[in-house]
């Protein structure tokens, strides 16, 4: 798994970790919701130990691929293909 820096980000993703600091309101409703991790592509944990957020993707009518994903233990994951590969947030908070 590759690792970024807050800096790497796209700005959008950026926008979705200080939304998450402070606790929302979110823009979608399946916002703060479980990432179950079926595909095992995160370190395996219990489930509802994930939760997904959407990353604004400009011109774009639906939600997008791009996702920030939270770990309980306060790690966080940047994916811009919807699940298919993850990079691991350095320093996000």
């Amino acid at each position: 798994m590759s690792v970024l820096t807050v800096t790497q980000l796209p700005s959008q993703a950026v926008a979705t970790l200080r939304l998450i600091a402070s606790g929302g309101p979110y823009p979608y409703p399946e916002d703060d919701t479980v990432y179950g991790n079926y595909s095992g592509a995160l370190p395996r944990e219990r489930y509802g130990y994930y939760h997904e957020f959407t990353v604004v993707t400009p011109g774009s009518t639906t939600r997008g691929a791009r996702r920030v994903v939270t770990g309980a233990g306060g790690e966080d994951y940047y994916t811009a293909d919807h699940y298919g590969t993850f990079d691991w947030i350095a320093c996000a908070n």
